[in-house]
């Protein structure tokens, strides 16, 4: 089944879901959260100024004619860290790939093994559900219990 959602709301999960995802080293070579995540984040912080420097630059130059491809280029930055946050929108509701279950479930079985409390494991769980176990295995293994799977 397809789950309709509206765009801010969907942008609004893709920004909760980039809280949620551990920025772990151990990640990086595994999924590619941890770039979509550090470009969007950089895209927040630097691609405000890029699109006023291109708007302001025509401005001041009393250039007419380059005002709109100005403001196109301004739209354009500005989008970047909306599609960051779609696309972590979107990935948090997909379902994860049969192999991505299995290592859930061992994962999810260790955490449960050392006596923590534990909701019970997802029948289809999506990287949402992946992200907020994974960030609890970091909290609460040590070292050597996460080394079978990093």
């Amino acid at each position: 089944m397809i789950e309709k959602t509206s765009m801010l709301h969907k942008l609004k999960e893709g920004q909760v879901y980039m809280e949620t995802w551990p920025m772990r080293k151990e990640l990086v070579s595994l999924f590619p959260e941890h770039r979509i995540i550090t470009a969007t984040r950089f895209g927040i912080k630097v691609m405000p100024a890029v699109a006023a420097i291109s708007v302001l630059t025509q401005l001041s130059f009393h250039n007419a004619n380059g005002l709109p491809q100005a403001i196109i280029i301004a739209l354009f930055a500005l989008s970047l860290p909306i599609q960051g946050f779609w696309w972590l929108g979107n990935r948090s509701k997909t379902q994860l790939p049969p192999s991505l279950v299995v290592w859930y479930r061992e994962i999810h079985q260790k955490i449960a093994d050392t006596g923590a409390a534990l909701e019970p494991p997802k029948n289809k769980p999506r990287y949402k559900e992946l992200a907020q176990l994974l960030n609890r295995a970091f909290r609460q293994l040590d070292k050597n219990a996460l080394e079978r799977w990093f």
